[in-house]
């Protein structure tokens, strides 16, 4: 299986292959690496296969690497790329820019700039994917608690930081309340009114955002994800994890991965 797919795009045989060989024997088998004689193939490639990093010639016939780029992105696709002419073409800049592309290369391409250029793309493209994954995995309605406990009393925040740090555990109000020194029903009230969520709903939502990040991190077994986020039994935590993600925790693994 390989970590991540490299695609060049050059219409001169010669350059794609000699590219193709320098970064074989760089990433010796980690990679795959792939290559395209033109803009239509190359995005005939891109729809069946996931690129990560795309370096692609300005000039070719039939299409440009501009235009191939414009192509791509109107289709959703989005490599980091670096773009590779035989002589410097700053008018093309700032487009390419607003295209994506990180770094701009030029023929002849050593050897030693040539792998620089693809290890700082594939950076960018692994800070993107990060970026991607805490998209989808931040639960929004947190992130406005986190903002509003700025606010909130001392022994809320408190109560809060108490929660954060023992999902795993079996967490009563009770239990809560005698951490902050307050009376439950008093705690329960002044916890809605300053949270804007009861506490069983704060603590299932913390207990769930703990088990998204187990789940795309690690390899555990459900079971274990549902201990470490405070379920007795894988059971109950697939049934509550679905009704929040609408997903269970394995479908859920396998569309982020």
């Amino acid at each position: 299986m390989y970590a991540k797919t490299i695609l060049i795009v050059d219409d001169e045989p010669r350059t794609r292959q000699g590219m193709k060989k320098m970064l074989d024997q760089w990433c010796d088998g980690s990679c795959r690496i792939m290559i395209a004689a033109d803009g239509e193939e190359a995005i005939e490639i891109m729809r069946k296969q996931h690129v990560h990093v795309l370096l692609t010639d300005i000039h070719m016939p039939e299409m440009s690497g501009l235009t191939m780029l414009r192509n791509i992105r109107e289709h959703g696709l989005s490599p980091v790329v670096i773009l590779i002419s035989a002589y410097s073409e700053f008018g093309y800049a700032q487009e390419a820019i607003r295209l994506g592309v990180v770094n701009y290369l030029l023929k002849p391409i050593s050897k030693t700039d040539l792998i620089a250029a693809v290890e700082v793309a594939l950076q960018v493209e692994e800070k993107q994917t990060r970026a991607i994954i805490v998209e989808k995995v931040v639960d929004n309605r947190l992130v406005q608690v986190n903002e509003q406990s700025q606010t909130a009393t001392e022994r809320i925040r408190s109560a809060l930081y108490y929660i954060d740090t023992h999902l795993e555990e079996e967490l009563t109000l009770k239990e809560l309340a005698d951490h902050v020194h307050l009376n439950p029903s008093y705690l329960s009230v002044l916890f809605k009114e300053q949270v804007h969520l009861t506490f069983s709903e704060y603590v299932t939502r913390q207990r769930i955002q703990r088990a998204k990040e187990l789940l795309i991190s690690t390899s555990l077994p459900v079971g274990d994800i549902a201990e470490q986020s405070g379920y007795r039994t894988a059971k109950y935590f697939i049934k509550i994890f679905k009704e929040i993600e609408g997903v269970t925790p394995s479908s859920y693994r396998k569309s982020i991965h």
